[in-house]
């Protein structure tokens, strides 16, 4: 047995009332690959563009999760509801998980994980239950059903608060394939192999280089899940990422320097359109130059944040601080909490009027578009900050109704079968400005700030408020020119204030999606796959320290 434990909301909001007892694990054994889910909205009176650059449309057909899948699920719940479960969901899960790693000339790492397994999660007396199997007990649905159940009844024994109450979702018969040309599991891993091999090789000749690395991370997750409200829907997800580096070295001194193309839901082609054999040669140089390179500055200056970098300060100062557990004191696990409290929805100015978020869930290539979250709530798209001001929340359909929804956004998700679902954000991206200005027109109208390209350390208190973000290149602006790289650079914040600060835009025709396989979230923690699209953005008068 393996027991999660669970917080009650100090505002009197259930969160998995199951307490200690919550989440009994029938069997357990295999390594569990990640599974995400997807969301929807409530309409508005006023929209973004929720797509600004079209791409080819998800396909919505027939796929082929474990044998059984739907007869196992149904049974479950069907199992539940006898033993008086008012509400339960089932979940089948297949889930692949292939990682190739290779360093200067030799593979450094190769994995391949297979898991499939169950998972049940139920209400009995307002209170949630939850278990899971694979293995031999994973054909027994009504035994998953009812261990699920008697943990539901311990849960509602200690239960403190006022009972879990759901918001109503329509029943669906459905099933969702994410986008994908080319199957990366099908891939001959001799051709994966070499490609690596070839990039380090590229990187190692293209400048004096000390080490190299380069990387494909692939993921496939088949579900099928059931709900007492009626609903049967199967989905087929592909998700895909990569990158490459190289590190200098001199004289006791290390720098290093990445190329990580977006990684989205799709197929091999997104490794073949990263061309990362005519990127190499300027990873391995950039590398040398960032050794060479000028140490930070200190003092105030304007920042451009290009879409590889962004896409971190809005997961951090935006997703999270926007999902309704946190605002709400249901989730104090790392850096719980949030300053962007219900009392200030519809009023607090979050940023300049620039600033517009939306979350976005119903493009195929993000990787939090799954067709149908994990409370079986449809995909769609919703405003989070409209004109720079808070106007929504991620939610599920759990937290729906503390801020009068009768309907959930839809960000209920789970990374495996293993796994009871949790809130977690959707694909939170940042949209383009209205106004036709490229990349090289915020260089030429910035008379002295730095440019920062990539990802790299970042530290966020626990009310999502003050934040340091370091990254992986940088560039002086003198006169609306790139005049030298730097490195060591930070800069500090105050959520607010940033995006306050924020003065320019890009328009569509820059628009990026960047994002994580690596979200944490939860006690235990469980991983998450997001997107957040973005455009190169301008800051104005932002504190920049050198790293010591």
């Amino acid at each position: 047995m393996k027991n999660k434990e669970t917080r009650h909301n100090k505002n009197g909001i259930n969160r998995r009332e199951a307490l200690k007892t919550l989440g009994a694990v029938v069997s357990t054994g295999a390594s569990a690959v990640l599974l995400d889910g997807c969301c929807a909205t409530t309409p508005s009176p006023k929209t973004l563009n929720a797509d600004p650059r079209p791409l080819p449309s998800g396909n919505s057909h027939q796929v082929q999760p474990a044998a059984d899948a739907k007869e196992l699920v149904q049974a479950a719940v069907e199992t539940a509801k006898r033993l008086g479960a008012t509400y339960a969901d089932a979940r089948v899960m297949v889930q692949q998980d292939e990682s190739i790693r290779v360093e200067d000339n030799r593979v450094e790492r190769l994995t391949h994980k297979q898991s499939t397994g169950i998972g049940v999660r139920v209400i009995v007396d307002g209170a949630w239950g939850f278990a899971a199997a694979q293995g031999e007990q994973f054909g027994d649905a009504a035994a998953i059903a009812t261990s699920a159940v008697a943990v539901g009844k311990a849960s509602a024994s200690l239960r403190k608060g006022p009972p879990v109450t759901l918001a109503q979702e329509p029943s669906y018969q459905d099933s969702y394939m994410s986008p994908r040309q080319r199957d990366p599991f099908a891939v001959p891993m001799d051709e994966k192999v070499a490609l690596l091999l070839a990039v380090n090789e590229k990187m190692r000749t293209a400048a004096p280089i000390g080490k190299t690395f380069s990387y494909l991370h692939f993921q496939k997750d088949l579900r099928t899940i059931a709900t007492s409200d009626g609903s049967l829907i199967e989905t087929d997800m592909l998700r895909t990422e990569s990158g490459i580096g190289a590190t200098a070295v001199a004289n006791g001194d290390a720098q290093t320097r990445t190329y990580r193309p977006p990684p989205l839901a799709g197929g091999y082609e997104c490794i073949e359109q990263a061309a990362f054999l005519e990127h190499a040669p300027r990873v391995a140089e950039e590398a040398v130059e960032k050794l060479k390179a000028r140490r930070s500055p200190n003092g105030k200056f304007d920042i451009i944040l290009l879409p590889s970098h962004l896409w971190l300060t809005i997961h951090e100062s935006i997703g999270h601080a926007t999902e309704l557990d946190r605002v709400l004191g249901m989730e104090e696990s790392l850096s719980g909490g949030s300053f962007a409290t219900i009392d200030k929805l519809g009023t607090l100015k979050y940023g300049s009027a620039k600033v517009n978020a939306r979350a976005i869930c119903t493009r195929p290539d993000l990787l939090a578009s799954v067709g149908y979250d994990d409370d079986g709530v449809k995909c769609q798209d919703w405003d989070i900050i409209r004109d720079g001001t808070l106007v929504g929340y991620s939610t599920n359909r759990e937290v729906a109704g503390a801020i009068n929804h009768s309907r959930s956004l839809g960000a209920c998700r789970a990374d495996a079968w293993s796994s009871i679902p949790i809130l977690r954000m959707a694909n939170i991206c940042l949209m383009p400005g209205q106004e036709r200005v490229a990349l090289d027109d915020l260089i030429a109208d910035t008379k002295n700030g730095i440019l920062i390209d990539g990802d790299g350390s970042f530290s966020i208190d626990n009310k999502r408020l003050n934040f340091q973000f370091g990254g992986d290149g940088f560039w002086k602006i003198e006169n609306g020119k790139r005049a030298h790289m730097l490195r060591d650079v930070t800069y500090s914040a105050i959520t607010p204030a940033f995006w306050g600060s924020l003065d320019a835009l890009c328009d569509e025709r820059e628009w990026h999606p960047f994002g994580t396989f690596y979200c944490g979230k939860g006690d235990p923690g469980q991983s998450s796959q997001i997107s957040h699209a973005c455009v190169p953005a301008r800051f104005r008068n932002i504190d920049i320290r050198r790293t010591e």
